[in-house]
């Protein structure tokens, strides 16, 4: 059987617990410090508590060092990199190949910041000790298709939430406007701000619009696809998400996931454990720039979003009438008093909240972009987020106990859905019983209160109920039989891939440029070994980032509005993206089908 995983983010301990819960098979956190979210960071001592909750359900935990790292830091990451290892994870998720010179105890995962498009770059990666390689979040399922087929590394791609327009950690554009760099882990975002597009006689040919800020992914309905096509490790984006997304887009991933597999007999979840959430899980009511399958069928068009980077919600019809402090909706809608709306009016997003509901005529808090024509969406369903908040979904592990009753001792046996097993017993003189049947029942009323244990006994099997046994003891067998069992669980050994270097591999290239990044010289010292012969300083040690790309992307601003260079367009000569002193000039390959931003900015 081919193992299937789930793959949930954590910004801490409840998350992490929330995570597993709705039904992660595993879920991927940071520790202190070197992960790509610096507002994301965990102790060891929290990261141990969240391995220990999740290895019950089989529940895996991949801890994120995926920044690149400064020589002066070697010694401290490789510090915590030992931290979490003694705390219990799984794997480490690495961007930095210094991590891979530090003879780590540990599974190591190759990070989407190393930017893996091409086969060449995973099949290097596998013979480099990588047991997993996170895919660059803009392929297409006919590249995926090829990488699976030219490598055996186990392959793990996002299939939901926010999407990096540039290559992952390959990007400078918020090294190149402040001291904060993605690649260290404190991306200021500047992707999701509004730019003007001049031509290069200095004319405006799109002023003030949210240019490089794409919508969110969402590739729930391609998981069989997926599957099809080599992928094991379906994987949520959210580390700073809150708990209300963790519940919805969790439950709803791991539905479609079941469903998925239900169809595919050679494949099963990679951990066990139900979880039955008390609500209807519905992604679009949790954090979204709006969906897209961004290039999973190619590039295209379409996958921006030009007037806002915020979260709009669920689109819910345009205004088709105007009264004095209300408006009507084209069609029927299911809002109530206390939701939150917001409006794309022509001078950006308006929100407000619901008064009153009378059909499709709403009564808002505020009038503000409230014009015929401007579309509505919901951002805040209030019933739907109660009902989150309210959630207390359990995930339990299906459980058998056979129970034993002789006249000088009672044995019961605990067994789990894997086979996993404990067992206690208790000598004593057991009398015969008044009524053997009742006795029976006793015993299967008693062992199957599992309480708000992990696990839910579903069948009791009993001999011997000829004798008596107290309620008391019952209980006290039970309790002590299920932290057994669970205790059992957590004892069996972990089977990890800690695979070594082939140091024979060749590395795909034989230059390194700066934006390739090198910035310590244990990385430097892997990549020479690997038949790199000249290696450029990183840019993310350089004081600035002038003449170079600082950003590299299958996403295409003449494509999006309709001036591809292989089309014929009416748009001649260079293209700059402006904002304030910062300007960019942007590069098209067409024979990549991708653009990149080249810093000029003025700087004196």
């Amino acid at each position: 059987m081919k193992s299937i995983e789930l793959l949930a983010p954590a910004k801490d301990l409840q998350a992490a617990v929330a995570a597993v819960d709705y039904g992660a098979d595993a879920l991927y956190i940071g520790g202190a410090r070197f992960g790509a979210r610096h507002a994301a960071g965990n102790s060891a001592e929290e990261i141990a508590r969240a391995v220990e909750y999740a290895h019950q359900y089989g529940v895996r935990v991949h801890a994120t060092l995926n920044t690149l790292l400064y020589d002066g830091e070697l010694a401290e990451a490789e510090r915590q990199a030992r931290e979490l290892i003694a705390a219990g994870v799984d794997a480490l998720i690495v961007q930095d190949m210094a991590l891979r010179r530090m003879n780590l105890p540990v599974e190591l995962h190759a990070s989407t910041q190393a930017a893996t498009r091409t086969p060449e770059q995973a099949l290097f990666l596998e013979r480099c000790g990588f047991a997993r390689v996170i895919l660059e979040r803009a392929l297409s399922l006919d590249e995926i298709r090829t990488i699976r087929a030219a490598c055996g590394v186990d392959l793990e791609c996002f299939v939901h939430g926010a999407i990096c327009v540039g290559y992952s950690g390959r990007c400078f554009l918020s090294r190149s406007m402040s001291e904060r760099s993605g690649n260290r882990g404190a991306c200021s975002q500047p992707c999701r701000l509004t730019y003007d597009l001049v031509d290069e006689s200095g004319r405006t040919v799109v002023k003030g619009r949210h240019l490089l800020s794409v919508r969110d992914l969402n590739l729930s309905d391609r998981i069989g696809e997926l599957i099809d096509a080599g992928i094991t490790s379906f994987k949520i984006e959210g580390r700073l998400k809150d708990i209300g997304y963790i519940k919805n887009v969790v439950s709803y991933y791991r539905q479609r996931i079941d469903r998925a597999l239900a169809s595919r007999p050679g494949f099963c979840r990679s951990s066990v454990g139900e979880s039955r959430p008390d609500f209807q899980p519905d992604p679009s009511k949790s954090f979204t720039r709006g969906e897209s399958e961004y290039f999973f069928d190619g590039r295209r068009a379409g996958v921006a979003s030009f007037d806002t980077p915020k979260a709009v919600g669920e689109p819910l019809g345009r205004i088709v009438r105007v009264d004095r402090g209300s408006f009507t909706l084209s069609g029927p809608c299911d809002l109530a008093p206390g939701d939150g709306i917001c409006l794309l009016t022509r001078n950006g997003l308006a929100g407000t909240n619901v008064n009153e509901v009378a059909g499709s005529r709403i009564v808002p808090n505020r009038m503000e972009g409230v014009v015929a024509g401007a579309e509505v969406f919901r951002n805040f369903d209030r019933r739907f987020s109660l009902a989150l908040d309210r959630s207390r979904t359990r995930r339990v592990i299906p459980v058998r106990a056979d129970a034993a009753i002789t006249p000088l001792r009672v044995t019961v046996r605990f067994t789990d859905c894997e086979g996993v097993a404990a067992e206690v017993t208790r000598d004593g003189v057991f009398e015969p019983a008044k009524d053997s049947r009742k006795m029976s029942e006793t015993v299967a009323a008693q062992l199957s209160r599992s309480g708000d244990t992990i696990f839910d006994v579903r069948e009791v099997r009993s001999e011997g109920c000829d004798r008596f046994v107290p309620v008391s003891l019952l209980a006290e067998l039970r309790r002590e039989g299920l932290e057994r069992l669970r205790r059992a669980r957590l004892d069996r050994p972990v089977v990890h891939a800690i695979l070594p270097e082939d140091r024979s591999a060749p590395y795909p290239s034989k230059v390194l440029t700066a934006e390739e990044n090198v910035t310590n010289r244990l990385a430097e010292e892997f990549y020479r070994d690997h038949g790199v012969r000249q290696i450029a300083r990183g840019l993310d040690l350089e004081p600035a980032t002038a003449g170079h790309p600082v950003m590299r992307s299958a996403y295409c601003i003449r494509r999006e509005i309709g001036q591809c260079l292989k089309e014929h367009p009416t748009l001649k000569g260079e293209l700059f993206l402006m904002r304030g002193r910062f300007r960019y000039r942007l590069r098209f390959d067409c024979a990549r089908c991708e653009m990149s931003l080249i810093d000029e900015s003025d700087r004196k």
